[in-house]
């Protein structure tokens, strides 16, 4: 869904720096060096600061704890990003300072478009030099499988089509515009298998 790009988003609408933790990799001496810095930009300039945590549910409750002060007095935006259910995953006293919006899986119709586009694109796409000479042609059965397989997921949509691509194009498969032409057999053995959300 793009979450960290959101964030993104919206710091560069606030006018705000973008920091980035992930909860994975990162401890309570990251959390506050990044607090550090924000603080700073905030006391030099009056600088806001977006402090975007991914997987925030594996914070502990200490590490959750240890963003409230931060949060309340205005020192970062907190956005926190989790594939769990925040009621369960975040402790009280930080979900009742934050908002809580639910990202959707993509569409057929949007993942459709994502991957048309990229098979299109001759500049970030697999039609120029980012792609195969000659770029990528995928037939139909192939395109649609992809689609499903994604379960509205864009990057996956995109991964199983460069892993498909690079599949057919070792095999030296291609069509008689001689674009690479991953099969429905490139596409499953791409996917290996559906993801479940």
């Amino acid at each position: 869904t793009g979450k960290t790009s959101l964030a993104r988003l919206l710091a560069d609408a606030v006018g705000a720096e973008f920091m980035s933790l992930s909860a994975v990799m990162s401890g309570v001496a990251e959390i506050r060096s990044t607090v550090a810095a924000a603080r700073e930009r905030l006391t030099l300039n009056g600088g806001r600061t977006v402090l975007f945590i991914d997987e925030i549910h594996r914070f502990n409750k200490s590490q959750q704890d240890g963003l409230l002060p931060h949060v309340e007095d205005g020192t970062v935006i907190l956005i926190g990003a989790t594939t769990e259910n925040p009621y369960f995953e975040l402790n009280g006293a930080l979900l009742s300072r934050l908002r809580i919006w639910r990202l959707e899986p993509l569409s057929d119709d949007d993942v459709r478009i994502v991957v048309q586009r990229a098979i299109d694109d001759p500049e970030r796409g697999l039609a120029g030099p980012l792609g195969p000479d000659g770029g990528v042609s995928l037939p139909e059965d192939a395109f649609e499988h992809l689609v499903g397989l994604a379960g509205g997921d864009a990057r996956q949509a995109l991964n199983v089509l460069e892993g498909a691509t690079a599949l057919a194009e070792s095999a030296g498969l291609r069509d008689e515009r001689g674009r690479v032409a991953p099969r429905l057999a490139e596409v499953e053995a791409a996917a290996q298998q559906k993801i479940l959300a």
